[in-house]
């Protein structure tokens, strides 16, 4: 086969077939195929699409690359979680835990930082010593031995997607509904899960950007779970403002352990529960949400959840004493506010511009090779609806490098203030699993 006749073929939006999809990628892997070859496949393929047939097939490429996690003679439940990406989305860190101290195994195989949206494993890497690359046999016994772990991809497991992941953050080529479902639903179905909950952000901050576009997408991840036999149930979430309070890598770290101290903004309150919830009764442990809140809180209360994280922490090599004291992480050399010009109400808070604006003093990647400062981001003091007064503080902007104030303006730009009083918006958009939206 050649690949650039198969690179015009779906150019041309015709149907890549089972063996050609093998090869391609079996290619690329073995250094037949060039960098610049898959990143053309990639771009045709975000532009052209692929039919259900063969995102099954490219979902099992990658899967078959390595090996598959098998859980044996044990009756836990393995749930995992996933989120399609948003700023200031650090649910993982938070919800892994309190899942596991709730009776759920999480093994979690995550992603690093795409685009403008920050990863999982870049903000564990802001704890010194922590370990994100382990054996598998290493990885399934922490998962059975503290009920959860979080690692990358390997050698052992994905390769394909690990490479090609890295690929599509620096061609522009994250946002393709086929390419997002078997990077995703690889990993998971991988990692050995018996059912997978997805956080499905759609908004300004998200890589969907409306709610007719992550139905589509919400539907091809249902449709290969069941392919390969296993439940899944999407949330779509509001990501027209960031997350929480925090954006960046150290300083997410830190909004995550308040949280499990107890001290928890509004909506990542919201989101991290309801996914939570949805993890328990999909594992059999509660019957409603109700039951799962109570069982959230009492977890969170009992201080029994930031144990699990500091054990979590200690299991693959970090230093667990940053429950205690937030210096471990470090601190950034510089740090400038965000002050409003005019006064009135936050109309619309544009994420995906924050986003950006923080790669500038890396706190994420613009190619493959760039290392990520982990002490840079933004602290965002106010929320959409929020009424404020000129000379306000918006926020705070830390950085070791690059020019701060440019950031910091970028940033201030992305907010929308209108005169009028602005409802505040529910994070919870709606609900697709099995049972239709």
């Amino acid at each position: 086969m050649n690949p650039v006749q198969l690179i015009i073929k779906k150019r041309d939006k015709q149907r890549l077939t089972k063996p050609e999809i093998h090869f391609f990628i079996t290619e690329y892997l073995n250094g037949n195929i060039s960098e610049y070859q898959m990143s053309a496949m990639l771009m045709a393929i975000l532009l052209k699409g692929m039919d259900l047939e063969e995102t099954y097939w490219l979902t099992q490429e990658y899967i078959e690359s390595g090996e598959v996690i098998k859980f044996e003679n044990t009756n836990s439940r393995f749930i995992d979680k996933h989120s399609t990406g948003g700023v200031g989305d650090k649910v993982s860190l938070i919800l892994a835990p309190i899942a596991a101290e709730c009776g759920i195994s999480v093994p979690m195989i995550s992603g690093k930082g795409l685009g403008h949206t920050g990863g999982t494993l870049d903000k564990l890497e802001s704890i010194p010593g922590f370990q994100i690359q382990t054996s598998l046999s290493r990885f399934k016994e922490l998962v059975l031995k503290n009920g959860l772990a979080v690692i990358s991809q390997s050698k052992e497991i994905v390769p394909a997607d690990r490479r090609i992941y890295a690929l599509r953050d620096v061609t522009g080529t994250v946002e393709s509904i086929p390419l997002m479902t078997a990077s995703i639903m690889s990993k998971k179905i991988a990692s050995g899960i018996d059912g997978l909950v997805i956080d499905l952000k759609v908004g300004n901050g998200a890589f969907i950007r409306d709610i007719d576009t992550a139905k589509k997408l919400a539907e091809s991840f249902n449709k290969i779970g069941a392919r390969f036999g296993k439940k899944v149930e999407i949330l779509f979430t509001n990501m027209d403002s960031p997350l929480g309070t925090c954006v960046g890598n150290s300083i997410e770290v830190i909004e995550s352990v308040d949280f499990l101290k107890g001290n928890y903004q509004k909506d990542l309150k919201e989101v991290t529960f309801v996914l939570l919830s949805e993890m328990l009764i999909m594992a059999g442990i509660v019957r409603n949400y109700d039951k799962a809140e109570n069982m959230i809180l009492q977890k969170i209360k009992s201080g029994r959840a930031l144990q699990r994280f500091a054990k979590f922490v200690e299991l693959q090599g970090g230093n667990p004493d940053i429950v205690n004291d937030y210096s471990i992480l470090g601190e950034a050399e510089y740090s400038l506010p965000i002050i409003a010009d005019s006064e009135g109400y936050i109309k619309d808070i544009n994420s995906r511009e924050i986003g950006w604006a923080l790669i500038d003093i890396g706190a994420g990647r613009k190619k493959v090779s760039d290392k990520i400062d982990h002490q840079a981001g933004v602290k965002l003091y106010k929320k959409v609806g929020d009424k404020i007064s000129k000379g306000d503080a918006l926020g705070e902007v830390f950085y070791n490098k690059g020019n701060g104030k440019i950031v910091a303006n970028n940033i201030k730009k992305s907010y929308q203030i209108g005169a009028k009083p602005v409802q505040k918006r529910s994070m919870i958009l709606g609900t697709f699993s099995s049972f239709g939206v």
